[in-house]
């Protein structure tokens, strides 16, 4: 079971149907579902989905710090890896001009996570933040 938790992102809904289509099953939960829910749920994995806020924003949206404790993989995506990296002793910063639209990634595909994936794919961005230190 893989919980993703939705932190706005206009893409947590496409994030879940994948993983569906995958054969596993998912949940989609808001970003300040309880960590007793989530312990209860047993998730296998959890997904941070993306959003429109800034990690460091007086208004930016936050996670049960305890989620970091429960020995399951997370992986963020877009606010959810910016979150992850501000949380965990990272700098997430405002970068000089907007990226947005269409780009070519370079794909570590030794990798575990992007095992099977080609080494080039195009991916959409649409970022104002950057992690500047991991």
């Amino acid at each position: 079971m893989i919980l993703v938790m939705d932190f706005g992102g206009q893409y947590s809904k496409l994030i879940g149907r994948r993983i569906r289509e995958l054969g596993v099953y998912c949940e989609i939960v808001p970003y300040d579902y309880s960590i007793e829910k989530i312990k209860g749920k047993a998730p296998e994995g959890i997904i941070f989905s993306g959003g429109p806020a800034s990690v460091y924003g007086e208004k930016s949206l936050k996670c049960d710090m305890d989620v970091f404790k429960l020995g399951v993989p997370i992986l963020g995506i877009c606010y959810g890896n910016q979150l992850m990296a501000e949380t965990l002793g990272g700098k997430v910063s405002k970068a000089s001009t907007r990226e947005y639209g269409k780009t070519e990634v370079d794909i570590d595909n030794d990798s575990l996570l992007f095992k099977g994936l080609n080494n080039k794919i195009t991916a959409w961005m649409s970022h104002t933040d950057f992690i500047e230190k991991a």
